[in-house]
């Protein structure tokens, strides 16, 4: 596994749980609504495609000593190339192994349907405030972020080795490398 270079200013240790913050993919949701509200009208109704608009991308700040007396640890923010590349970098920054749950990422349904119109990977897809943190207990980062009006789950946990495995429900696998961001196939 290649080392990422970036700045490593928090702590990551086996055991500790991985969380993610707002939604995936959404970002590029709206993206994509923005420059194809009218061809999305041919499949969905004008009031599901303006709805989906109104939609508030509300994340946390990326901001660790926010969420550090809460229990975070470090954080890699999504971006461009969605939450799997976040996992990627994260892991790949601390050379630690990761296992997650693809079903546990929060993604909104409306990004689900906008992907399955443009064949698109819904977590390679462009993911600004989502955050992925590292925490001693997940679920009280969870709670913290609950009474701010985030959403967050606990998605997996960091793990011993450097492997990066992804359960999908049906079987496990291990998390490619970083592609570019789906959002790309659709806005060029």
């Amino acid at each position: 596994m290649k080392r990422i270079e970036r700045e490593n200013n928090g702590i990551i240790r086996p055991g500790q749980d991985l969380v993610v913050a707002g939604y995936a993919g959404l970002s590029g949701t709206l993206e994509i609504v923005q420059h194809k509200k009218k061809e999305l009208y041919q499949w969905f109704s004008k009031d599901y495609v303006d709805r989906i608009l109104e939609l508030e991308n509300n994340g946390p700040k990326p901001d660790l000593k926010i969420w550090e007396p809460f229990g975070a640890t470090e954080l890699e923010q999504a971006g461009k190339g969605g939450i799997l590349k976040a996992l990627w970098d994260l892991s790949g920054a601390y050379m630690t192994g990761i296992k997650f749950s693809l079903r546990r990422i929060p993604v909104r349904q409306e990004t689900i349907e906008v992907c399955e119109r443009y064949d698109l990977n819904p977590y390679r897809l462009f993911s600004a405030r989502c955050l992925l943190f590292t925490a001693d207990n997940g679920a009280d980062l969870v709670a913290a972020m609950k009474e701010q009006q985030i959403h967050g789950a606990v998605i997996g946990k960091v793990t011993e080795g450097i492997g990066r495995i992804i359960d999908h429900g049906d079987g496990v696998g291990y998390l490619d490398r970083p592609t570019l961001d789906e959002l790309y196939k659709v806005l060029d």
